[in-house]
């Protein structure tokens, strides 16, 4: 049967999104703070209870609903043959000394999607993210990109050769727990010291800083010395790690989103770059930098194109229907 509507979800270290689409385009979208407490049960039961709410918002029968897609923080492990989150800024019971309130080891989220839904599509928000830039964005069919955020987490989407790259637990592309420095005391909320996670994520930086991250960029790009110093050194270290990669895969672009690029991408991106072209030109003469074009909401239009019928995609290239809900 054909499908007539479809959702999605969006799960974040932050915040958790869903929508709900039809052939037209999305019809609805809500957003709010992931629920950190509980049963490990809390953050998919969460998700089913939006997905209820954006049903009711467009005013979809939420039984219509049989297709779900969801972008979700990895990593990913398998519990009884089914994808369960093992997320460091979801699951407190990771690292000695978490800030998170819970002893969450792992979340059982296809376990209790299935208790609903009949097809459930579960990718890493940034490989989702990859295939919404490849399919409508900046990267539409590049052979050789990688998609990368630098927000709450930072993670990493790849392509080479024109295939997306998984691996054998979905996890290919956590490169953010890359280990850059072992020297350094900057701590992941995996437990590593001095990877690329703990040196310039959203959260490792506002916990080390005493501030949320948002206010340290803010008072970064307004000329402040000591944060700006802060801010310079993280986009470094960020550059560097997209030098690892684009050496380790000979990538050709990197499509960068997630909160602190897209607040601050603008003043970033020349230091980030030179980290990038001032090391071994034969592997990194031409690797360009850009902005990703689906903006805030990639990781939902991605969530939706893991569940969208493949008759659907040539008329949302054109209208790209998504963007009346860019507010939302």
């Amino acid at each position: 049967m054909d499908a007539e509507y479809i959702a999605a979800l969006d799960i974040g270290g932050t915040k958790m999104a869903a929508m709900v689409a039809s052939r037209e385009g999305p019809l609805a979208r809500i957003s709010q703070p992931s629920i950190k407490s509980g049963s490990p049960r809390s953050i998919p039961e969460q998700g089913l209870a939006l997905i209820d709410a954006v049903c009711a918002k467009a005013g979809v029968p939420a039984s219509a609903v049989h297709a779900l897609g969801v972008a979700s923080a990895g990593p990913f492990i398998r519990e009884a043959g089914q994808v369960a989150l093992c997320s460091p800024n979801l699951c407190g019971g990771l690292a000695q000394g978490s800030d998170l309130p819970n002893d969450w080891t792992s979340i059982p989220i296809e376990q209790v999607l299935r208790e609903r839904f009949a097809e459930v599509a579960i990718d890493n928000d940034c490989v989702s993210a990859l295939v919404a830039e490849r399919s409508f964005g900046a990267v539409i069919d590049e052979p050789d990109c990688a998609y990368v955020t630098w927000s709450t987490g930072v993670g990493f989407g790849l392509c080479v050769d024109g295939r997306i790259l998984r691996g054998k637990n979905g996890n290919a592309g956590h490169a953010g727990h890359l280990l850059m420095s072992e020297t350094d005391d900057a701590v992941c909320g995996c437990g590593n010291r001095g990877d690329l996670e703990a040196l310039v994520s959203g959260r490792n930086i506002g916990n080390r800083a005493g501030m949320p991250a948002s206010e340290l960029f803010n008072h970064a790009k307004a000329g402040d010395p000591q944060a700006r110093a802060v801010a310079e050194r993280a986009a470094q270290w960020f550059g560097r790690g997209l030098y690892n990669v684009a050496t380790t895969l000979d990538t050709r672009v990197f499509v960068i989103g997630g909160s602190v690029w897209l607040h601050h991408g603008d003043w970033l991106a020349p230091l980030v770059q030179k980290e990038i072209d001032s090391r071994f030109p034969a592997l990194t003469s031409g690797v360009r930098i850009l902005p990703a074009a689906l903006g805030r909401l990639v990781a939902d239009v991605g969530a939706l194109a893991l569940a969208i019928p493949g008759d659907w995609v040539p008329a949302w290239r054109q209208t790209r229907p998504w963007e009346k809900l860019a507010s939302t």
